[in-house]
């Protein structure tokens, strides 16, 4: 932890050591001059800062909690069922003193897998008629796979809190989720160790009070922890690529801090989840 009980909600930046150098001053131990930053850089491009303790942390010092939902299938309720529900939506959205963001996701379903799987389980069928069967059905879903897109809807809701107050941000809640993409890059902020503490306390209180709401109008519905928001980000900026390669496991990185090498754009350290 940095001294004085500072908790940096982005990585530091560290310039080069030294100086500017003063050409013909003779100084031989005058150091290069730093180099200029780069406001292009993704680092800046996004606001997101840290992802910890089951939170998203900010550039501007503001926290995210997401909880994911599961649908209900409206259409088969009973008249009576649809007026509870919609009813219970109501007193949800009345008994909110926060802001929220509800996020509908549509995203491609890979099905290679499955149908791994189904050849598998064909391959160790003595049945020939079920042979047969199964044949027509990996061929049938090979040939929809390709001809049509599977798309597989998510839904969460994201749960801000800023320590400066709600009142006061109320022009910037069009940041949502993800921020401003193309945003000018902020400075660091830093944020005490009492005031982490409370923002923690707050958003669990705030995630407590939606699971509830979600609860009594029969919503499933879960907190998203460290490792599952690190995967919805990647997946909301790599859709074509988390379909191929999924984020791998979080366990397995050995490597507590990142560093970027020498060269034109910033140098970082303490990058870490």
């Amino acid at each position: 932890m940095p001294p004085n009980n500072q908790i940096p909600t982005q990585a530091p930046i560290t310039p080069t050591a030294g100086g500017p150098n003063v050409i013909g001053s003779g100084n031989p131990n005058a150091q290069p001059a730093p180099k200029p930053k780069n406001p292009n850089s993704t680092q800046n491009s996004l606001l997101l800062s840290e992802v910890r303790d089951n939170m998203v942390i900010m550039a501007d010092g503001s926290f995210r909690a997401v909880v994911a939902c599961k649908s209900i299938n409206f259409d088969l309720m009973s008249s009576r069922e649809r007026e509870g529900v919609e009813y219970s939506y109501q007193n949800f959205l009345n008994a909110l003193n926060h802001p929220v963001q509800i996020l509908i996701r549509s995203q491609r379903v890979d099905i290679g897998p499955y149908i791994d799987k189904l050849v598998q389980i064909r391959r160790n069928q003595d049945n020939m008629l079920l042979n047969v069967l199964m044949d027509d059905y990996i061929n049938f879903v090979d040939i929809l796979s390709q001809e049509a897109n599977i798309m597989d809807k998510s839904f969460f809701i994201a749960i801000p809190y800023y320590p400066q107050g709600d009142v006061s941000n109320i022009v910037e809640q069009g940041k949502g989720f993800f921020g401003k993409i193309f945003s000018k890059p902020n400075s660091i902020t830093k944020i005490d160790t009492v005031t982490y503490e409370k923002a923690k306390t707050e958003i669990k209180n705030r995630v407590d009070g939606v699971m509830a709401g979600l609860f009594q109008m029969g919503i499933q519905s879960l907190q998203l922890n460290t490792k599952e928001l690190g995967e919805l980000y990647y997946n909301f900026y790599n859709p074509d690529t988390a379909v191929r390669e999924p984020l791998g496991d979080f366990d397995d990185v050995t490597a507590t801090y990142v560093k970027k090498g020498d060269g034109d754009s910033l140098n970082l350290t303490g990058a870490a989840l």
